[in-house]
């Protein structure tokens, strides 16, 4: 008999730690290959994770709601012929999470944020659950920076959070009593000390809501989404652009050729896979609209992985992955996208799904917006919105003179990284695409 280590999975770019919710098994239990073993959860998708071996689990090393990084052994399970090992109480987890370490009532505000030998100028990413925490404790994001990384480029894990919320709320517990300073820091330490009554008062008073409220707790999809689109402010300087397009013969085409394409292939096509042809095109184009930056590099990606955003039952946004949609034509396109678009609903998205996107393309026309200003989904460095499709009356310029026409009119809209796409290269990209929409062959076969 031997045992085999079950591990955290890697669940996407950019993703260092991932949340256990529910273990399906327990120490004694048989379990096959690829069944499932626990549910976890990230920022971007919640997924199932698999036995890799056929055996007894053996040892449970982590606790329902614990926060593990990437890669780091979660149970292990006996495999071979013997008998199985006795069921045990699950061993004291590595990297435990206590609500109460990371939840206070009033924010502590050191004078002067804590030197790191780690820091730099260097842009620094922070997961989602590193920003909550820090967001609750109130530490700022300039301190933030000061935080020492033990993680992968220098990146402040859960862990390394923790710690130093802990050493600070130690520092400013002890620090009167144990200070050997000289008499000149005296007045700088009874200032702190005679702050925290202020705050706890400012604090009480933020509580209280007046008039007729009603107070919903975030859940936890919401607040890494939160916690996601305020990261990705902070980290690119954002710029959007607008462009309208005339997508008449595009919306006249798809009229025609629906029910014959629902009958042939078994898809219904919708005008998501023609906006993601278009882009794609583009792309191919211009490549630094399909890139991500790394400090003062601009790393270029070959593959072109369209990621879609998607609405869920809950309400919330998801964004599953075309990955290489440049290799697969119209139906190929049609078909992946109604498939990650009923995975997304169905709640059956696995962690592949939402991994390695290089553009995002949201439709705000689906819930009647005609245009939007999206938010960049990090790491990446653009993202298009399409807004509603309208019949407008239209100027129609024609060698035998102006008409008014009634036509299919839509607006489009690009939000860029400002760090790397000026607005000549994102206005050019986006009036691109408009063309290519606008250009759309009517008597196209497929």
């Amino acid at each position: 008999m031997s045992v085999v280590d079950l591990v955290m999975p890697k669940l996407g770019e950019s993703i260092m730690e991932a949340t256990i919710l529910k273990w399906h098994k327990k120490p004694g239990d048989k379990v096959a290959q690829d069944e499932t073993v626990l549910e976890i959860a990230t920022d971007k998708v919640d997924s199932e994770v698999p036995s890799t071996a056929a055996g007894t689990i053996e040892e449970i090393l982590y606790n329902e709601n614990d926060v593990v990084p990437i890669g780091k052994v979660i149970a292990k399970i006996r495999v071979g012929d013997g008998q199985a090992a006795a069921p045990s109480q699950p061993s004291a987890p590595v990297y435990q999470t206590q609500e109460a370490e990371v939840t206070v009532d009033v924010p502590y505000q050191p004078a002067t944020p804590a030197p790191s030998a780690g820091s730099n100028n260097k842009m620094r990413f922070y997961s989602p659950l590193v920003l909550n925490i820090a967001a609750g404790e109130g530490i700022s994001m300039s301190e933030l920076e000061n935080v020492p990384g033990t993680g992968q480029d220098g990146r402040v894990s859960k862990k390394d959070i923790l710690e130093y919320i802990s050493q600070r709320k130690s520092g400013g517990q002890q620090a009167q009593p144990q200070r050997q300073e000289p008499q000149l820091q005296q007045p700088q330490q009874q200032m702190i000390v005679s702050e925290r009554p202020r705050q706890q008062e400012q604090s009480s008073q933020m509580v209280n809501y007046s008039g007729n409220v009603e107070i919903i707790e975030m859940d936890r999809m919401r607040k890494l989404i939160a916690a996601h689109m305020v990261m990705s402010k902070h980290t690119s300087p954002h710029v959007t652009s607008f462009a309208e397009c005339d997508v008449t013969n595009m919306v006249m085409w798809r009229d025609k050729v629906k029910k014959e394409f629902e009958k042939r292939e078994g898809e219904k096509i919708t005008f998501t896979p023609l906006f993601i042809e278009a882009i794609v095109k583009c792309i191919k184009k211009y490549p630094w609209l399909n890139s991500s930056v790394d400090g003062d590099k601009i790393i270029v990606k070959k593959d072109i992985n369209i990621g879609m955003a998607t609405a869920t039952p809950s309400g919330n946004l998801i964004v599953p992955v075309i990955k290489n949609a440049d290799q697969l034509n119209l139906v190929g396109l049609t078909k992946r996208v109604n498939g990650l678009a009923n995975s997304a609903r169905s709640s059956k998205l696995k962690p592949d799904d939402t991994m390695n996107g290089t553009f995002t393309l949201t439709n705000v026309g689906s819930f009647g917006s005609i245009m939007g200003t999206p938010i960049i989904n990090q790491p990446q460095v653009a993202i298009m919105a399409v807004g509603a499709i309208k019949k407008r009356p239209v100027v129609i310029e024609t060698a035998q003179g102006d008409s008014i026409a009634i036509r299919h009119m839509m607006y489009i809209s690009l939000s860029y990284d400002h760090r790397i796409i000026d607005g000549a290269l994102g206005s050019t990209f986006l009036n691109a695409v408009s063309k290519e929409l606008e250009n759309f062959d009517p008597a196209r076969t497929i």
